[in-house]
């Protein structure tokens, strides 16, 4: 079944824009990214839009749907009312480049704030040994494919600009919870405690749990429940549990 389909797509620039209304041809079984490069291909050659597989897997096309966060390629028009309008803006936590396209720098500099895997001491790194359920722990985030969706639904990011120096947002909380978790990650006997620069460093207090970012995962990644409150109990005890804080004295002590 094709049908014609009222489009209301944000133009413009850093500068500012608007809402465009376009009247677009839709076929049975297209996603919004489909709709948008026959936009592009018949009635706005200049229209700005990031993408690359069309698979669900590069995180390009992140976009906001109706003011959902959403992936444009997986997101299919059948969820829609034929006679609805479909409005597609751009993610609104980051700067506009152009249209559809935001500038995402402020994710990978946080990125590259997170102190790396610490590999443990005299172990090559082909001789690295896990249980099967840290791997599958691990996986689960590892599944992350930097669409940027979590990053862009967090309140904490999306409306509070002030917030940005001082917090790394869900995506890269999930990596010091990942590796925090890590069995063989050595960073603790290097000196450097996960749970605390999670706390100080990357804003872990800032969050206050809400799942936006676990309910609009691609991946279907439980970041909440599995990376952020973990680790929120893990930085708690750490701080505030004498038991834990005094335990952890003795080992430094005896390392």
């Amino acid at each position: 079944m094709s049908y014609d389909a009222h489009f209301k797509v944000w133009r413009g620039d850093a500068d500012g824009g608007g809402l465009v209304d376009y009247t677009v041809a839709v076929n049975e079984g297209e996603v919004v990214l489909d709709v948008i490069h026959r936009l592009q291909a018949t009635e706005a050659a200049d229209l700005a839009v990031r993408w690359n597989c069309k698979a669900g897997k590069c995180g390009s096309c992140s976009a906001e749907i109706n003011g959902r966060p959403r992936l444009m390629c997986m997101t299919r028009m059948s969820v829609f009312d034929p006679a609805a309008t479909v409005t597609v803006t751009p993610m609104r936590a980051f700067p506009v480049v152009r249209d559809l396209v935001t500038d995402v720098s402020f994710n990978y500099a946080k990125a590259r704030e997170v102190p790396a895997f610490v590999p443990p001491p005299g172990v090559a790194a082909g001789e690295y040994r896990m249980r099967q359920e840290d791997v599958n722990r691990s996986q689960e985030f590892r599944k992350c494919i930097e669409c940027f969706l979590c990053q862009d639904t967090c309140h904490v990011v999306r409306d509070h600009e002030e917030n940005k120096p001082a917090f790394a947002g869900p995506r890269f909380l999930m990596r010091v919870a990942e590796l925090d978790m890590h069995p063989l990650d050595a960073a603790e006997g290097a000196g450097l405690d996960r749970k605390r620069t999670a706390q100080d460093e990357h804003g872990l207090g800032y969050c206050n749990i809400t799942k936006c970012c676990t309910e609009v995962c691609p991946e279907g990644i439980k970041i909440t429940d599995n990376a952020l409150i973990p680790l929120k109990e893990r930085a708690a005890d750490r701080k505030y549990d004498p038991l834990v804080w005094l335990g952890s004295k003795i080992r430094r002590r005896g390392a």
